[in-house]
């Protein structure tokens, strides 16, 4: 019992043990970079006491200054803990956490003294580190986040050998880091392909918001979509099992908007009793075209496909308008495997969908409901779909992303009697509003059209940039059919079209010189590169599910296991790499002691083996002594040997010839 007390009194005067003041140093700047990702994604006041604080640490620690007391505090901790509450209004959730993690790390610094303090400091800082992935899963947050890792690595060495400064073995200590994480590596890789895969995430955190990150809508003003015209964020990839389909074949469903209000449009929601009705059945008429979608999370529930769906992934339904939905939002990079057909024909309107497709507000836009019901009069159904196509592609419409903006109560009749400029949803808008009012069902699609081929990669990029908005129209013996009235404005009328030739016209400029121009190829294909980079990591690691696990054991010749032979098959692994590991290290130890040391070793030990007893605690003297009195026939080489030993030993300078002259005798002795 005196002996644990002891030990327990050194242990608690170790933790007690002021940290070194250039380890701090360092750490502060560690602390910064583990902060900095989240102060941009946090409240301006947040960011703001975080450099605040470190800034003061550091000059305490230049200039010597004490640090507050505890009633200072306490007092600031419970200030930052109810402004982080009445900010998010709760302390739970992913934003609501990480912010007061991130103030409580940096706090932490206005108390830091001892040794434990430290350590304390840097457990948050790899906790803090681990929430950066949640937020973001990119290829640069992780390289970026490995490089805090290997630095709190760093200062974590630093701290654990306080006698040494900082300055002086930094290079050292980095690649004593380094190193660590280098010998981690290979169990990194091994639990990360070999851990079971579940369905779903291992944990859920409560979300803020259900609004979309980028993109789509359930809802539709007019003008919305022409705001993603200018984003060049990545909306989802897609891989063809075969051929790509032509341009004007890629409409990538998305949410199918039924209702109207004259100005906005919405889609169903779960109550509606469409929406619970079983999907229609449909005929095929073209071969199916199979394919694989990396969707980036929207926190949406849709999925998107080509017309039309023909299977679906595991853990979603189709909705009785083909509009394809999952069980849970997609909060994080989603793959799945799609198969779709382009033609197709179905013949079932159900009496509920006619109605929803005819709705139009009583009394709203009355020049567009004339112009309609004077067509109905004239033509039947398909008669007035051709018409209204022929009437924007014959009347000065314009396509231009700058529309003027609609104002009133009648905004469609504004646009196809006045501005006759417009962007897609202008134009699915004005054009279900003028089937529903001629007596013809339909309803707007909105999703993406077409995609940039990448041939590094052999799939389809569709950005933010393709977002589109069509119509389709219910026509008798052949069903819901896609109408794209924006497809039939002349080009010599899309004025963005025009705004591009001219500048590309502009061979004087400066901007196109031949040197300019070569550059600019460059870099379109350095980014094509780069998109296919974090193509390939969305697959096989953000998107690194059952599947992909199972493709991956089979080439490299396991075949299908289940998770009971994964699991052996991930210890035995981690067992021989653990084996290898202590058997490099015991080589590196052996390669690196002292040659003299090892010979004299050995000659000990081939003194045991002859019956003399050596303790470990007996110097070199005390064992000569003893091996002359029990082994009398070779006392005179025992001495000799004992004598050289200690003359290698304690003198201040070693030379190689006797060095290597007594590693010979003692290897000689028997």
């Amino acid at each position: 019992m005196m002996g644990r007390k002891k030990n327990n009194s050194r242990d608690y005067n170790e933790e007690q043990q002021a940290a070194p003041s250039s380890a701090i140093i360092w750490m502060l700047g560690a602390l910064l970079l583990v902060v900095a990702p989240h102060l941009w994604r946090q409240p301006a006041w947040i960011g703001a006491t975080c450099l605040a604080i470190i800034i003061w640490r550091l000059f305490s620690e230049l200039r010597g200054w004490v640090l507050p007391r505890s009633a200072f505090r306490l007092l600031l901790a419970s200030g930052l803990l109810a402004a982080t509450y009445l900010h998010y209004k709760t302390l739970n959730g992913l934003d609501a956490g990480t912010a007061l993690l991130t103030l409580m790390l940096c706090l932490k610094l206005i108390e830091l003294r001892t040794m434990r303090d430290a350590m304390v400091m840097l457990l948050l800082a790899y906790f803090l580190v681990l929430s950066g992935f949640l937020y973001d899963q990119s290829i640069f947050s992780g390289l970026y986040l490995m490089l805090v890792v290997l630095l709190l690595t760093t200062v974590l060495l630093v701290l654990n050998h306080p006698g040494n400064t900082f300055n002086s073995h930094k290079s050292t200590y980095l690649k004593s880091a380094g190193a660590l994480l280098l010998q981690a590596l290979p169990l990194m890789l091994i639990l990360f392909i070999l851990v079971p895969r579940i369905p779903g995430p291992l944990w859920t955190l409560p979300s803020n918001s259900s609004s979309a990150k980028t993109g789509l809508s359930e809802q539709m003003s007019i003008g919305d979509i022409s705001h993603l015209a200018d984003s060049d964020e990545v909306a989802f990839r897609v891989t063809f099992d075969g051929e790509i389909p032509n341009a004007e074949q890629l409409y990538w469903r998305g949410p199918i908007l039924w209702k109207t209000d004259g100005k906005n449009w919405h889609a169903l929601d779960e109550n509606d009793l469409l929406s619970q009705l079983s999907a229609r059945s449909f005929v095929g008429n073209s071969a199916p075209i199979d394919y694989q979608i990396t969707l980036q999370p929207h926190n949406q529930r849709w999925l998107f496909a080509l017309d039309l769906p023909s299977q679906r992934p595991e853990n979603s339904f189709l909705r009785r308008d083909f509009q394809l939905l999952h069980k849970d939002q997609i909060s994080e990079v989603y793959r799945y495997t799609m198969r779709s057909v382009l033609n197709y024909n179905n013949n079932q309107l159900h009496p509920q969908e006619r109605a929803r497709a005819l709705q139009l507000p009583p009394q709203s836009n009355p020049q567009t409901s004339a112009l309609a019901r004077q067509w109905q009069q004239q033509m039947d159904d398909k008669e007035r779909v051709a018409h209204a196509l022929s009437y924007f592609r014959q009347q000065p419409f314009y396509y231009s992303r700058t529309p003027p903006r609609l104002m009133g109560s009648d905004p469609i009749d504004q646009f196809l009697f006045n501005s006759k400029k417009g962007f897609c949803e202008h134009y699915a808008a004005a054009f279900t509003t003028l089937m529903r009012a001629s007596g013809i069902p339909a309803r707007i699609v909105t999703g993406y059209q077409g995609g940039e081929y990448n041939a590094l990669g052999d799939y389809l990029l569709v950005r933010q940039s393709d977002a589109h908005a069509w119509a389709e129209v219910w026509l008798e013996e052949q069903g819901w059919v896609r109408v794209d009235p924006t497809a039939v404005i002349p080009q010599s009328r899309i004025e963005a079209y025009n705004d591009l030739q001219r500048f590309m016209d502009t061979r004087n400029d400066a901007l196109f010189n031949p040197d300019t121009t070569q550059l600019y190829r460059g870099w379109l294909q350095a980014t094509r590169h780069w998109d296919a980079i974090n193509h390939q990591w969305n697959q096989w690691v953000l998107g690194f599910d059952q599947n992909r696990q199972q493709q991956l054991l089979q080439r490299l010749g396991l075949g299908e296991l289940n998770v009971g032979s994964i699991i052996a098959l991930m210890m035995a692994l981690l067992v021989a790499i653990l084996g290898l590991l202590l058997l490099f290290l015991l080589y590196q130890q052996q390669k690196n002691s002292d040659p003299l040391q090892q010979a004299y070793q050995q000659f000990c030990r081939r003194l045991s083996k002859r019956g003399v007893d050596l303790p470990i605690w007996l110097g070199p003297q005390q064992r000569c002594q003893r091996a002359m009195a029990q082994l009398p026939l070779q006392r005179h080489e025992i001495k000799a040997l004992f004598q050289h030993y200690i003359a290698l030993r304690y003198q201040k300078t070693k030379q190689t010839a006797p060095l290597q002259a007594f590693i010979r005798a003692a290897k000689r002795f028997r």
